[in-house]
This record gives C-alpha cells, structure tokens and sequence, in this order.
C-alpha cells in the first residue's frame, strides 16, 4: 500500500491542467461527454474537442483578465459545458468555484463576496435573475458571462462568443500552476452555520487521484477507466460529483453522462448503464424501495425473491472473502439467473462495476441488499476537507465505511473522534485562520467531527458526529444515525430523524416512503385521496403497521437507547430545502424548528 510520500513523489512538477494534457495524450479520441440536446438525442464530445474548446476559452477568460490568483464562480448544471469552463480558469492559474444552483440571491451574494470572485459564469436568464437581485450588493464581479444568452444585455458575455476566440496554447498554460495554487474551493452545506470555504489545491486533487486511482484499480478488475461510463447528476458544487464525475474524467478519461436534473437520473441510469455510480444513501434507498414495491404486486413472487435474497447474503459475504466453496457460487449463480439480473438489468445497474455510497450512513441491510443481488455496492467515507475520500473498499462489510485509502493515516483519538491525515488533507477554511486551527492541529491530524471505531480488520465504523450525539435527560449518549437507519428499514418509511435532546425518551419523526406506501395503498385498497400519502399518514391502519415495524426495528437497542414513539408524516423531505441539504442530509435544527409542534405532541401524555 502506498504511503503518503510515496503518492507525493507521483506528483511532483505536475498540476491539474498538465495532468490534463497527459490525459489527452493517451486518451483524446474517448468520448468523455455526452450530453443530451434540445431534441432529446445523445451528442458526445472527444477529450481532443474538450480541449479545444478549453483552449478557446482560456483565452477568452485571459482577455477578461483572468489570472493568476484570481476567483471565477460558476452556477451551472451538470452539463458539458461546465467541464471545459473549470479546467480553462486553471489554465489561467484561476480557481474555479462552483456553487449550489438552488442559491438564493442572499446565499449567492454571500459566496461571491467570500471568494472574491471576479467573473460569475452562470447557465441561464433564471439564475441571473437572481444573481441581479443582489449585484449590488456584490463587490468583486466584473463580468458576467451567460451559457444561454439569448435576448441577454449588452453588457453581458455570451459563452459562444468566447468560445469564438482563437486558442491559447495550453501546453504554455499549463506552467502558470503550481502545486499549491488553489483548484477549487467547496463551500460546506451549512448545516451547522454559514457554509466555508473548503480550500484544496492541485496538490490535493492530485495527490487524491493517485490515491484512490490506485485503490480502485487494486481492489476492482478495472485497469483501466478510460472510457468507464458515469452518470452526472449531483450537484457539482458537491466534492464528491467534483472528484468523481470531474476530475476522474480529466485525469482517466471516464465517460460522463451529464444528467442536468435530479429528476432525469433513473431514466438516465437505465439509458446508460454506468459502470461507476455513486449516490447518497437516499438514492439507493428509492431505488430499493422500488423494487421491493414493485415486487409486492406479486405476493408469491415476492416471496420467492425474498427467500432468494436471504439465501444469497452469507453466500455473497463469502464470494467477498473469496471463500466461498464451488456449490454456493452455483447456488448464487441460479438466483442470479432466474432473479437477480433482471433487478439488475430493470435499475439499469446491471454493468455497475463500482458502486458508491457515500455523505451519510447507508443502513447495513440495504447496502448487503444490494450486494446479494450482485451489485457491487460499497461505503465510502470522507468530507470536503479531505478532497472527498478517507476511506473506501470494493470488499465491503455492510455497516463500516472501509479501510483507509492509500496513503491516509487514521487514528481514533481518546473521546472517539475520528483523526486522518494525508496528502489529501485540505489547505484550510478561506478567510477563518481560527476555524482551520480547530479543524486541522500542529501535527497536521485534520479532526473530522466523527465519532468511530476500527476493527480487527481494519475497517471503519461510524458511530455519528460527535455534534449530534443526542443526550437525554436521564444523561445517556446516544447516537440517532443508528436509530434512523434502523427505522428506515420499516418497510414504510423512506426518511427519518431521531428526537431525544434533554428529553425523557427518544422519539422520531418518520417520513412515508412514496413507492412503499403506494404499493400499500394497492394491497389495501385505498384509492384517490386516500391513497396520497398526507391521508395515509393519519390512516389508523398505517399508523398500526408503522409502530408494529418499530418494535421489530429497535429490538436490537436497549431501552434507554429505543425510539419509543414516532410521528408519521405524509410529504417527503427534499434536498436543498431548510430539511435537507443539497445531498440529503438532515439539517437536525430546520426540521426541530419545523416540526416543533408535532414533536411536543409525542412527549405529552
């Protein structure tokens, strides 16, 4: 296994738009991006035709005087033109900051003036809209540069007019970088306060892509990605779609699929069949959701699937091991057949190669789910201020998050923090010396916020944030990511948030799933209006089958820790809202402040 050292050799001279021309060089006639036009048929670019428009539009942002040291910000979609606009503002020796396209005119204008962004490069007429509800108020912008710029003002910069310049030579650009320069700043989701500014460098993203370039190739059958398809749909103001559907392509010219709305990634999914996909636990959550949903219809297909499924978990848990003996392999090899490949095949996941979960904890059960049926789902660990990866294996053990990657050190520290340390370790929070100090100490241990536990074997268990252990009234600690994906394996609920805070037992606000409860209503009976899932929440038979799924969901915890009582709500919980965040989080203080009323009920007698 490489060490941190060793991957720093690996980099030496480089940055990210040199390892950019070394990529085109062995790979510039791969289809890199492919995009779907206004007609609704696919259209690809080369990486050779990404680096002539990138070429193109170095020069435009040089005659704009973009420079070295300077910011751009970007407010663009997941589309093709976004890859080209990053890697010529670091052509310009620039950093390229993308943010969140669900900005309101306030966050907008506190991100630009945070990053100092001279040139804002925005999609279209809407999110100028609200980029001009604040000019005034943003001090730094100098230029605005439009993707869809029809019947846009004058003062305006049209993308196609920049992309009309004659190119720069890049091989001459690429020595305005440096390995410390900036890359990219990545703003945190804010679920605990204002968003920071993540600082990483080429040194970082770099140092990254050596790292877990390798260990993908060491754990996978994958040697080489050139050409790996991969969908792009979350957002790229997010680390992880930064390094996965981003770097990865300009460092090992991978094949992104740009999926401009969230909406359109299942379809997208089924279209394409990626061979890397990554998602937060909710996706994968709807995706099983659907599927046992889908299969309800039929109790005694059902049945045999479910059986399917529990004779294939400890049969692939020893395929993982490689010690599985010729007749198991067999015996998964028929349910594959007769089962299995069509689940696959029906999500558009039957080439997945590498799946990923990753920005939240996944329950252990969905993740073996997964697995059994032979997707090669596994949990990945990291945060902004690690460039995205802490740990990750393609073995993995349902409920832990894998062993460090290559050239990360990790150690638990005496409270239970989880402490790394790497060539991946951010550079520092933008403009808060003192906030970098608490988050990165003098031994270089960047400390994570994470409450964990190592193995035997090495492998990494998150346990919660140590910000949001709860602690009751009665002074016990307990972790609520535990509790909640313990409830979300009630076959009725797709979302949930444990409640105990000072309080004299632990309760939850529990979300019905909408695939899950239609297929109830179906079963059941129940049509029109009371098949929506606002009357379902208050049916008295749901609300029985719920808390009968509770009893079985917290018989593993002891009393103290147990969810005693949960309050069923019909309207999902969306990202980027003040419930979520843009990856799916829990913003823990918008749904207390919420659902305020509805959770005072449940400690009323």
């Amino acid at each position: 296994m490489a060490t941190s050292a060793d991957l720093h050799e690996r980099i030496i001279g480089q940055n990210l738009p040199k390892r950019f021309l070394a990529n085109v060089e062995r790979n510039g006639s791969v289809e890199v991006l492919n995009w779907k036009n206004s007609a609704g048929d696919w259209e690809s670019k080369t990486l050779v035709e990404m680096a002539e428009d990138t070429a193109r539009l170095t020069a435009a942002l040089k005659d704009l005087g973009v420079s070295a040291g300077d910011t751009v910000v970007m407010m663009i979609r997941n589309r093709q033109e976004f890859h080209a606009l990053d890697m010529a503002i670091l052509f310009c020796g620039a950093t390229p900051v993308s943010i969140y396209n669900s900005s309101a005119p306030d966050q907008i204008q506190y991100l630009i003036n945070d990053c100092g962004a001279s040139v804002a490069i925005l999609e279209d007429a809407g999110f100028l809209a609200r980029f001009d509800a604040v000019r005034e108020k943003i001090l730094t912008i100098e230029h605005t540069v439009l993707i869809e710029a029809e019947g846009a003002a004058d003062d305006i910069i049209r993308y196609s007019d920049m992309l009309a310049f004659e190119p720069a030579d890049l091989a001459v650009e690429a020595e305005t970088a440096t390995l410390s320069d900036t890359a990219t700043i990545i703003y945190t989701s804010g679920t605990t306060g204002p968003p920071k500014g993540v600082m990483l460098s080429h040194s970082n993203v770099a140092w990254t892509l050596e790292s877990v370039g390798q260990s993908m190739r060491d754990q996978t059958d994958i040697a080489d990605f050139a050409g790996k398809r991969h969908v792009s749909y979350l957002p790229l103001a997010h680390v992880m779609e930064r390094l996965l559907g981003h770097y990865y392509m300009i460092d090992f010219a991978t094949r992104v699929y740009c999926c401009p709305e969230t909406s359109q990634m299942p379809a997208t999914v089924r279209e394409t069949k990626p061979n890397v996909f990554i998602g937060v636990p909710r996706v994968w959550e709807k995706m099983y959701a659907g599927v046992t949903a889908a299969i309800a219809a039929d109790p005694v297909k059902e049945q045999q699937f479910n059986d399917g499924v529990a004779a294939a978990l400890p049969i692939m848990e020893k395929m993982t091991a490689g010690t599985a003996t010729d007749e198991e392999i067999a015996t998964w090899n028929f349910l594959d057949e007769v089962g299995f490949k069509a689940i696959r095949g029906m999500i558009g996941l039957d080439e997945v190669e590498i799946g990923i979960s990753g920005a939240a904890p996944i329950p252990a059960e969905i993740l073996g789910w997964f697995r059994a049926i032979g997707v090669p789902l596994s949990e990945g660990y990291g945060m902004s201020e690690t460039t995205a990866v802490l740990s990750w294996s393609a073995a993995a053990k349902p409920g832990y998050v894998g062993r460090p990657a290559n050239g990360v050190e990790m150690k638990i520290a005496e409270d239970g923090e989880i402490l790394a340390r790497g060539g991946n370790m951010f550079e520092g929070y933008l403009g808060l010396p003192g906030k970098t100090a608490e988050s990165i100490d003098g031994e270089g241990w960047v400390h994570t916020g994470d409450i964990g536990i190592i193995d035997d074997d090495g492998y990494l268990k998150i346990v919660d944030r140590k910000k949001e252990l709860i602690i009751t009234a009665g002074g016990k600690n307990i972790s609520p990511a535990n509790l909640e994906a313990a409830l979300k394996m009630i076959p009725l609920i797709g979302q949930a948030c444990a409640i105990g805070e000072q309080k004299p037992f632990v309760t939850a606000l529990v979300v019905l799933d909408p695939d899950a409860a239609a297929a109830w209503a179906s079963e059941h009976g129940l049509e029109g209006d009371a098949a929506t899932l606002a009357v379902m929440a208050q049916n008295a038979d749901v609300i029985a089958e719920v808390e009968a799924g509770l009893l079985v969901a917290m018989s593993n915890f002891n009393n103290a820790e147990a969810v005693k009582k949960v309050k069923v709500l019909g309207a999902e919980w969306l990202p980027d809202t003040d419930l979520l965040t843009p990856t799916s989080k829990l913003k823990r203080r918008g749904i207390l402040n919420t659902f305020a009323d509805q959770i005072e009920a449940l400690y009323k007698k």
